[in-house]
């Protein structure tokens, strides 16, 4: 979302009250597709998801450009498991309003989550195709620690090691106290051997309450002076 993370919407409307004052709203107005989506977001707070569901379709019918709405949309099917709902629905999201990086970062996460193993030519292309989407998402906006972050992972499984340290950087310099990316600094130095700092992202890592695996761990064990 571009002012405020999903999360934290749906933290603050929460209350029968709001609920109700936006369905009195929409007796009043029923094309108002903002007054939509905040009531599905409201259902959303209160884990109402079949509702929430249907305020956010007539939301995007009500104002096709609602891009939130989409990534919300996306959102409920990924609580489903539908990886291949979330992934339409946040293309049409970026679709619905151009540069909307939120879109594409969801995309980019996705995508190497339907990597499966199954076929590696099509595991490339979706691989590719993620970094793709999740450099669109850091152009739109350069402050997307977890673009940056998923960006990292994704070069990490393509081998560019290089490439994902330098985007795990540029989320700690956003978000020092970022927790995974720490790790995944962690992971990407230890695969260059530089087990110095391996170890002080890991340490890092574990410090700001990320579960490190414990056989990075005891990898690192070895080295620790």
């Amino acid at each position: 979302m571009t002012e405020i993370t999903v999360s934290e919407r749906v933290k603050s409307k929460t209350s029968d009250e709001y609920i109700e004052k936006l369905r009195g709203q929409l007796q009043q107005n029923t094309e108002c597709g903002t007054t939509h989506y905040n009531l599905a977001v409201a259902l959303m707070g209160k884990q109402e998801y079949d509702a929430a569901e249907k305020a956010l379709h007539d939301a995007v019918e009500c104002s096709p450009s609602l891009a939130e709405a989409y990534v919300l949309l996306g959102g409920i099917c990924l609580q489903r498991n539908d990886l291949e709902g979330c992934l339409r629905y946040n293309k049409y999201a970026t679709k619905a309003r151009a540069g909307f990086a939120e879109g594409y970062a969801n995309i980019g996460f996705v995508l190497l989550q339907l990597i499966d193993g199954k076929d590696e030519k099509e595991d490339e292309e979706k691989l590719d195709l993620a970094i793709k989407n999740l450099q669109k998402a850091i152009i739109h906006n350069a402050k997307f620690v977890q673009a940056y972050t998923t960006l990292g992972n994704a070069y990490l499984m393509k081998g560019l090691i290089d490439e994902s340290i330098e985007a795990n950087l540029q989320a700690v310099r956003i978000q020092p106290e970022f927790p995974i990316s720490h790790n995944n600094l962690a992971v990407a130095y230890l695969q260059k051997q530089e087990y110095d700092l391996a170890i002080f992202h890991c340490d890092k890592a574990e410090s700001l309450g990320f579960q490190v695996a414990e056989a990075m761990k005891e990898d690192l064990a070895r080295y620790r002076k």
